[in-house]
């Protein structure tokens, strides 16, 4: 009984985290409505939760290791719903984007420890297979349930809602956690305090410059970039450089980072299109980007076993592909494209969105050795909400300075460029054999195999 309230906690946790992502973008009009909002408003309202949550996530779970995994993931969701207090009782946009910063905190130290918690409450294969299942679908629902849950709240009962809706759900996880053991690293790593600080300042800076097209953060962003690399060449570095030079943990980065790039900012794009050109509801809005969540649903099982049979470079490939494809077809389209075209192009992305979301993480913790597979799904999903952040930065830049189609062509050129990245960076399932990546672990040892080949010579 308690490993299923410790499940159920921990599901709460995420499908809080995963459906504000979704719901918020379709509030925006309403918020910029009622708040006085400009667009850049609207932007740093999506951009403050991403930025926040990809600086803090690897320290998150360095954290919850040092800690205790329980006590860290009961404070990442107390600062949530502390964040939704603030956003839904926000005065303005400025008060507003700063309780969207205090939220993507609360889920940078929640969602790291949710994973970690599952590993340590159900050891045996068997069992963390089936609460992985539920993990997984919980996000898939979160994803489907965000848009219609979010346009319906907002048409009924006003834009707060949405945040409002975040305290019981809130409340209740935290209840929950009573029957959810601690845990915690025997031999956690060190608090990497400078390399923490360049990386807030870095992203904060990058995407400050993005949104409002400023020289100033911009050389900000790169001498913090500068500083953050330097920085964390040492050896007890919150992000082991060495984890990034070689094998496919690389490829896998730069392939969620062009996936996010393009699907975040096509949220933006779409829910603004859709409610401010198109003149939909709130809830008819979220109705209409059904599609895309849906697909995601449905074709994220189908994936894994795609994967199993053919290897994940022509899934990741493909995936790309058709988020590409799709943006291309909304842009050539424009902004009077018959509804049940778009139907089909928001279908198509998120079958492309289901293609390339799984194998990309299994890549990912694939390429280095398992007492690094923490940490390298730690630097995807970094990946991912700093490809989101840039994404709702660049392309909401592109929409206001060239329109709709032009911002879309960025974004489709960006995701056919991760198709190019994962079909000529992923290994093969003849290539890829048994390497591991060691990268980050002692290289003076030599390997096993290595030992074996030397032996055998």
């Amino acid at each position: 009984m308690s490993k299923r309230l410790t499940l159920l906690s921990l599901c709460l946790g995420l499908f809080l985290a995963q459906t504000d992502t979704t719901a918020v973008n379709l509030a925006l009009p309403a918020i910029g409505e009622s708040l006085h909002g400009s667009l850049a408003d609207l932007q740093w309202v999506i951009d403050a939760y991403n930025v926040a949550f990809a600086a803090l996530l690897l320290t998150g779970g360095t954290l919850g290791d040092r800690f205790g995994r329980r006590r860290l993931f009961r404070c990442g969701i107390a600062v949530f719903v502390a964040g939704s207090l603030a956003c839904a009782l926000a005065p303005g946009t400025g008060v507003l984007v700063a309780a969207r910063a205090m939220q993507g905190a609360g889920g940078a130290l929640a969602i790291p420890q949710s994973l970690a918690l599952l590993a340590v409450v159900f050891p045996g294969r068997r069992e963390r297979n089936r609460a992985m299942a539920a993990w997984s679908t919980v996000t898939g629902v979160a994803l489907a349930s965000g848009p219609v849950l979010g346009g319906f709240l907002v048409e009924r009962a006003g834009w707060p809602a949405i945040f409002w809706l975040n305290v019981p759900v809130g409340l209740a996880a935290l209840g929950l956690t009573f029957a959810v053991p601690e845990s915690a690293d025997g031999r956690p790593r060190g608090i990497d305090v400078p390399g923490q600080l360049l990386a807030v300042l870095f992203l904060g800076a990058l995407t400050y410059a993005a949104v409002q097209t400023g020289v100033v953060p911009g050389v900000v962003a790169v001498l913090a970039g500068a500083a953050f690399v330097l920085v964390e060449r040492r050896e007890r570095a919150m992000l082991p450089l060495a984890l990034l030079r070689r094998g496919q943990l690389r490829v896998a980065a730069v392939v969620a980072l062009c996936m996010t790039f393009g699907m975040y900012g096509f949220l933006l794009l779409a829910s603004l299109h859709l409610q401010q050109v198109r003149h939909a509801d709130p809830l008819h809005a979220g109705l209409q980007l059904l599609p895309l969540p849906a697909m995601v649903v449905l074709g994220s099982p189908l994936t894994g076993r795609l994967v199993n049979r053919i290897g994940p470079r022509p899934a990741m490939a493909a995936g790309m592909t058709l988020m590409g494809g799709g943006l291309t077809a909304f842009a050539l389209a424009g902004p009077t494209a018959p509804l049940p075209y778009l139907e089909v192009v928001f279908a198509v992305l998120g079958a492309g969105l289901a293609l390339n979301t799984g194998p990309v993480v299994n890549v990912a913790v694939s390429a280095v050795s398992p007492d690094r597979a923490g940490l390298a799904a730690g630097v995807v999903n970094l990946a991912r909400m700093f490809g989101a952040a840039l994404g709702v930065a660049v392309l909401g830049v592109a929409l206001a300075a060239a329109g709709l189609r032009a911002a879309l062509a960025i974004g489709a050129a960006v995701e056919l460029a991760g198709a190019l990245v994962a079909w000529f960076g992923v290994q093969s399932r003849e290539r890829k054999a048994a390497e591991v990546d060691t990268a980050g672990l002692d290289e003076s040892a030599p390997s096993s195999s290595a030992e074996n080949a030397k032996s055998s010579r």
